[in-house]
């Protein structure tokens, strides 16, 4: 073992080892980011100004429509969860994703994607997807703005997409209807 004494392999050693730390940061796999946004409600519309001595009766938002929805399965990592493409009262579309669990990682995103979902992760940057962000949290329930120019007729799955290493820890079909 005279390799390991001279300082040179230790640096090496060193620098491989800072390296591989940074690329994969393990710890994540011990992390939990939890959120728990509520759902999204339509903006108000404002019709004008009414003295403050009159009482303007407000009434509740329409709950948001649901378009489409699926449930993850898990590719990389166990994921588990359902996402929901919803409609609001005031036309704005956004990506829901409640009871969501799966792994900490790095540089995770949410990918609306024209891929089928199927047991393979490697697929979702075969064609074309959208990302909507960096992944809020790795539990709970988020929300996900959707481009108004979004074409949800091609986008057909949401996956949960390591971009440094370009692989699905979950994805979910999204399908017409509720779930």
């Amino acid at each position: 073992m005279r390799v390991l004494r001279h300082p040179a392999t230790w640096i090496a050693v060193a620098v491989v080892f800072g390296v591989a730390m940074y690329l994969f940061q393990p710890w994540r796999l011990f992390t939990t980011v939890e959120v728990n946004e509520p759902l999204p409600e339509a903006v108000a519309s404002s019709t004008g100004a009414t003295p403050a001595a009159v009482p303007r009766a407000v009434s509740p938002a329409p709950a948001p429509e649901v378009l489409r929805s699926g449930r993850f399965v898990t590719h990389e990592h166990r994921t588990s969860g359902v996402a929901k493409v919803l409609r609001l009262a005031d036309g704005r579309r956004v990506l829901r994703i409640e009871d969501l669990a799966t792994s900490d990682g790095p540089d995770l995103r949410v990918w609306l994607s024209d891929q089928p979902v199927t047991d393979s992760w490697r697929t979702f940057d075969d064609g074309r997807y959208l990302e909507l962000g960096d992944l809020k949290g790795n539990k709970g329930d988020a929300n996900y703005p959707i481009p108004a120019d979004a074409d949800l007729d091609s986008l057909t799955s949401v996956s949960i997409w390591c971009k440094r290493f370009s692989v699905s820890f979950g994805a979910a079909a999204l399908t017409a209807g509720t779930r």
